[in-house]
């Protein structure tokens, strides 16, 4: 079942055009990518679905729902939960306070609700620092604690902005297999990246972005296997 669609949109920063006629889609339970270069449209399609970046033309649509003209606030309660690559945690409050003042049921979440146990079983490490104040984390523990937040909105479809950004070597290994325990719940995300390694087990599918536009899509093993596309638009 098609989750999102989003057809043909134009997105723009004050005059400047970002987005170009793009187009994607994801269907329940998927882990779709978005890869490209810095400044390829990435964040900006995750925002322009969010609502934080309103299309100019173009429709947006969940579950076969119109999301255009709707607040971010809307979108959100519609079942989208938006981990931004700032992080944005609120730090004078601990782990289990930025959670629970995240806490949501809006009803529209897959399968069964998140709560801060279940949380704290996806990350462990979590648990064991739920009483210190956020602003004393890592930027590892930081972004873990960004998508556990998020997850505490009960969304059915999650976009992950860059979420390996910054992050060294052994706490990708560890997000990377958290996310493949979250994907093992049958969430459906979307993610923006630029390191394939990192998501090369994780994602289904891959659009890759170039200027704007749709440059590639196909499934994650075609991708990989590709060495033409990967070192015309994500090589340094």
């Amino acid at each position: 079942m098609r989750l999102l669609e989003v057809s043909g949109i134009d997105s723009y920063y004050g005059d400047s055009h970002i987005l170009f006629d793009l187009s994607l889609e994801v269907a329940a339970g998927e882990v779709v990518c978005l890869l490209g270069r810095n400044g390829a449209g990435k964040t900006t399609t995750l925002k322009s679905i969010i609502g934080l970046v309103p299309p100019r033309s173009g429709q947006i649509t969940l579950r076969g729902r119109s999301l255009t003209g709707l607040a971010p606030f809307r979108i959100a309660r519609l079942g989208i939960g938006y981990v931004p690559e700032e992080r944005r945690i609120f730090g004078n409050l601990t782990i289990r306070e930025n959670l629970e003042v995240a806490r949501r049921t809006w009803g529209d979440g897959a399968g069964e609700p998140w709560t801060a146990d279940r949380v704290f079983d996806l990350f462990p490490h979590l648990r064991t620092l739920r009483d210190r104040p956020a602003g004393r984390l890592s930027g590892g523990e930081q972004q873990m604690l960004t998508i556990a937040r998020t997850l505490m909105g009960n969304p059915s479809l999650l976009l992950l902005d860059e979420p390996s950004e910054g992050l060294a070597p052994l706490v990708l290994e560890m997000l990377a297999t958290q996310l493949a325990g979250l994907r093992g719940t049958g969430l459906t995300m979307l993610v923006a990246e630029q390191n394939v390694h990192f998501v090369s087990e994780l994602g289904d599918r891959v659009y890759v972005l170039e200027k704007g536009m749709v440059r590639y899509q196909g499934t994650m093993a075609e991708f990989v296997g590709n060495d033409e596309v990967r070192r015309a638009y994500l090589a340094v």
